[in-house]
């Protein structure tokens, strides 16, 4: 088997080869090909990766290329974990629309759509050339805005499946409260990437006991805690959102802090550094600890979840993913991309079906919808009207004075990835 990670350069992708070496009876990658332009952190990140697959007994090959059409070709699978622009990028996406009064986010709001436009023409040149080269390959995307880049993908024809973490998170963090295993975990996780609610918490099974009542009941405080939400917005919700839904429920609170500390970017920046300089020690054949507060916490597993499931490997019998809707969640349209739980298996993932949702869920979820397809659709086409539309769309912006500030903004930030500006 061969898999091939394009932005293998990434500083993540440690963790991703622990999972590979730690679960390769699960997924049994003879062949791992990293693929990135940055020669030297390329070279950096192979060396430790090597040095992890030796100190943990997997004898599988490890190569890096710059070449993508030589790194895909008889690939079963491609990993996409891109980030056009790299960090500078995200510090603007953080930051300028602050200026504004909105959050300054890398995946949604106005810093997210100015993701999404980097990405979604990269991405989608990446898959075009899979396909020339390997059009059996399945494309996985860890790569954010996920629910947008997989929608293009998805729309362009290609086999592809998005993929995040804060469903393997939940589960791993309500297993440890309820002294279970995570495979005893079934989330009943409902919505669009990075704008999830668990619904239930079910034990064993799709069938199980909802253990959720009890989780908020006994341990309500916690998981409030993690989330940075009241325990009482919990309590009379009645579920649990994912950490993202916070920009949303609480947006000026969010935008002070975000305005009086450093950014989320600057501090990854200096992990980064510091990573990278640890990965270059020729004893080091491990993950370093630093990486965890890196995020992407269980990525490896689900990755290796994803990927054993599409090639017929095993995997878990269900999981959750990114994928086309066609009816699951019946106030979307078909061709949205939703992210809940599925069969996966060779032809694809197949969504389970999701309880009726509450309307004050499924409202915030067909609003952010509309948007993504505006996303999409300003990603494919440019123009600075096309742009607007989107951001007047988005519910963390949703003020025309807002929407036409934004837009000069993240034109003038992004001009040299927008080909149209």
């Amino acid at each position: 088997m061969k898999l091939t990670v394009v932005g293998g350069g990434s500083t993540y992708t440690p963790e991703l080869i622990d999972g590979f070496a730690r679960l390769r009876d699960t997924l049994p990658i003879e062949e791992l090909v990293l693929v990135d332009p940055a020669a030297e952190r390329l070279e950096l990140v192979g060396g430790l990766a090597r040095r992890i697959f030796a100190r943990q007994g997997h004898d599988g090959r490890i190569v890096t290329t710059s070449d993508l059409d030589a790194g895909v070709e008889g690939a079963d699978a491609v990993l996409l974990q891109l980030r056009v622009g790299g960090q500078a990028a995200r510090q603007q996406d953080e930051t300028w629309p602050l200026e504004c009064g909105c959050v300054g986010q890398e995946t949604t709001g106005a810093g997210g759509l100015a993701k999404a436009l980097r990405t979604v023409p990269v991405v989608l040149d990446i898959a075009e050339r899979v396909r020339r080269t390997n059009p059996d390959a399945w494309i996985i995307d860890f790569t954010n805005p996920v629910g947008i880049v997989t929608r293009a993908l998805l729309q362009a024809g290609h086999k592809a499946v998005g993929l995040c973490n804060v469903a393997i998170g939940f589960q791993r963090k309500f297993a440890n409260l309820l002294g279970v295993t995570p495979a005893d975990i079934h989330l009943e996780h409902v919505g669009l990437n990075h704008l999830t609610w668990e619904t239930g918490v079910r034990l064993g099974g799709p069938e199980g006991e909802n253990a959720l009542p009890k989780l908020l009941a006994e341990h309500g405080d916690a998981i409030a805690a993690d989330l940075h939400l009241p325990r009482a917005l919990l309590d009379r919700l009645g579920v649990v959102p994912s950490y993202y839904l916070r920009y949303y429920y609480a947006h000026d609170e969010v935008v002070e802090e975000l305005r009086t500390k450093p950014s989320r970017a600057a501090e990854v920046a200096e992990m980064e550094r510091q990573l990278l300089t640890m990965y270059g020690d020729p004893e080091l054949a491990e993950k370093p600890a630093l990486l965890a507060k890196r995020g992407g916490a269980y990525y490896s597993e689900a990755a290796v979840d994803l990927a054993a499931g599409l090639l017929g490997a095993g995997g878990s019998p269900y999981q959750v993913v990114n994928t086309l809707n066609r009816g699951t969640l019946p106030f979307l349209p078909d061709d949205a991309v939703i992210e809940v739980q599925a069969a996966v298996g060779p032809k694809g993932p197949t969504p389970l079906p999701v309880p009726a949702v509450d309307p004050l869920f499924a409202g915030l979820a067909a609003n952010v919808t509309a948007y993504e397809d505006l996303a999409l659709e300003a990603a494919l086409r440019g123009g600075r009207d096309r742009v607007f539309r989107a951001l007047l769309a988005h519910p963390l912006v949703g003020q025309y004075a807002y929407a036409d500030a934004l837009t000069d903004r993240l034109i003038a930030h992004n001009r040299e990835h927008l080909a149209w500006a």
